[in-house]
């Protein structure tokens, strides 16, 4: 198996490039952000880490900047009717770092950026990766979360400071001030609605 080529960079196109490694041209399959960060035609001593993939009538190289990138390879291909072509498109749609970013919220209408993924192949392949950055030692540092917990509770802030904008803006027009609002409001629920965090206001403002 070649996981790692150093060598002369010969040719950068954003679907490929080849590397010349002791006089033996190598074609590896790689995504637009790969292409951005090589460096220019002719340098030397350039590092790509690859994955190799073997078929019945073919064999098939693909090179990746760094190590989180084809990680991330490896578990979308690993996805039923995901294959090499669809992630490397879904790589270059987006970098590792927000590609977790998506996973984590599940925002699916980002994931449909990629080519060729619609509404439900988004739903699904996000369902697939959610617990990807969770598990995987080399993935999770790419969000700074150590727990499936962590990266539960960073999807739910948000909401949380939704719940807490509508339920704020409600009770200014009753009559609250802002600072009587914000104080009657600590403390709530990160599972409350809008209708809970009014009540939970209400009664701790008497």
């Amino acid at each position: 198996m070649i996981v790692q080529l150093t060598g002369t960079l010969v040719e950068v196109y954003p679907t490929h490039a080849v590397l010349d490694v002791g006089g033996v041209g190598y074609e590896l399959g790689i995504s637009a952000n790969t292409a951005a960060a090589l460096p220019a035609v002719g340098e030397a001593g350039v590092t790509l880490f690859t994955r190799m993939i073997v078929r019945e009538d073919a064999m098939e190289l693909y090179g990746f900047s760094t190590r989180q990138e084809r990680a991330l390879f490896d578990r979308l291909i690993s996805i039923s009717r995901v294959g090499p072509s669809l992630a490397l498109s879904t790589l270059s749609t987006f970098t590792p770092q927000a590609l977790a970013t998506v996973v984590a919220t599940q925002d699916v209408t980002r994931m449909t950026q990629v080519s060729g993924v619609g509404k439900k192949n988004a739903q699904r392949i996000l369902m697939e990766l959610q617990d990807v950055f969770a598990k995987d030692s080399e993935l999770r540092s790419l969000v700074g979360l150590s727990t499936q917990q962590e990266i539960q509770a960073d999807v739910l802030r948000p909401q949380v400071q939704d719940v807490a904008a509508e339920a704020t803006e409600a009770l200014l027009g009753m009559g609250f001030a802002p600072q009587e609002a914000e104080l009657a409001l600590e403390g709530l629920d990160e599972k409350a609605d809008v209708s809970a965090a009014i009540r939970y206001a209400l009664k701790r403002l008497g």
